[in-house]
């Protein structure tokens, strides 16, 4: 977790990495709001929380929550500060939970025993989202979920499979299985190669975990909740995709949700063209509503 304080009433900006990423992977990007006070956070099982359990969605939510609350704390901000997410990939699908299903439960006995877990003999027992507007909601390649139930099953087994896989083979082996899927295919071989690279000091028992904990195929379908999202500045949701991952533009497309198309950018818009994602997540913040 990384935090920079607050300058002015600016939101605080949390940024949430995908699958086998870290919060490295915002630098270029955080590097753009510098006035901004930012929070940067690593996912179970990833970079510094890799030793961070998890067993679901509610879970990986909790870790979020208390991982925000205590930043905080930490920097004094008042109890009403504004909050902007950005997630990329699993980290918006995460986000996405977050704002839905997991806020209906926030004031509920079972949401306040996983925040206690979460920080061990911590006064803090509700939700962020109780009390600090949440101003915003960047989406980045993330996907709302499946309808279809037996569609859903289908993937968590083809999701237990690469679990399976990450848990028992050599990680670079797996690796350069997973960056042929046709989500990656906007990638060069170099580009490939330096991801394989960086990705493989991941623990792939810990990426098997979170693999199989938050799996598209256990995940809820969103999408009508998140076409609901009414922030308290006013605004909706906004889905930035890359012209070149067809899947995920065409997704947002028939989303009904505000879409930022960047130009020459594939999957991972904001790592291909931190400049034009920074761009875009100003835009968001500066639109009046």
């Amino acid at each position: 977790m990384a935090a920079n304080n607050p300058q002015g009433e600016r939101p605080l900006l949390v940024f949430v990495h995908g699958f086998l990423g870290s919060t490295d992977d915002w630098s270029s990007v955080v590097a753009k709001f510098t006035g901004y006070p930012r929070l940067l956070l690593d996912l179970p099982g990833h970079g510094k929380s890799v030793h961070v359990p998890c067993a679901g969605f509610d879970e990986a939510c909790a870790a979020i929550d208390t991982a925000i609350q205590e930043t905080l704390l930490a920097q004094r901000f008042s109890d009403t500060y504004p909050i902007c997410l950005v997630g990329y990939s699993l980290g918006a699908r995460l986000l996405m939970y977050f704002l839905t299903e997991y806020q209906h439960r926030k004031t509920g006995a079972d949401n306040r025993a996983l925040i206690a877990h979460q920080i061990p003999n911590s006064s803090i027992t509700d939700s962020v989202l109780t009390n600090h507007p949440i101003i915003g909601l960047v989406i980045e390649g993330g996907n709302f979920g499946i309808a279809d139930l037996s569609q859903r099953k289908i993937r968590l087994q083809a999701d237990q499979v690469w679990a399976a896989r990450f848990k028992n083979e050599n990680i670079v082996d797996v690796l350069v299985d997973w960056y042929q899927q046709p989500v990656f295919s906007s990638l060069n071989h170099e580009q490939r190669q330096l991801l394989i690279a960086k990705r493989s000091v991941n623990l792939g028992g810990k990426l098997s975990e979170m693999m199989d904990a938050t799996s598209l195929g256990r995940q809820p379908y969103l999408l009508d909740s998140v076409q609901q999202l009414h922030f308290s500045s006013g605004r909706q949701p906004l889905f930035i995709s890359g012209e070149q991952d067809k899947k995920f533009t065409k997704l947002a497309q028939s989303s009904n949700i505000e879409h930022c198309i960047i130009e020459q950018a594939g999957h991972n818009v904001h790592k291909e063209h931190p400049k034009a994602f920074a761009a875009a997540l100003l835009e968001y913040l500066n639109t009046p509503y």
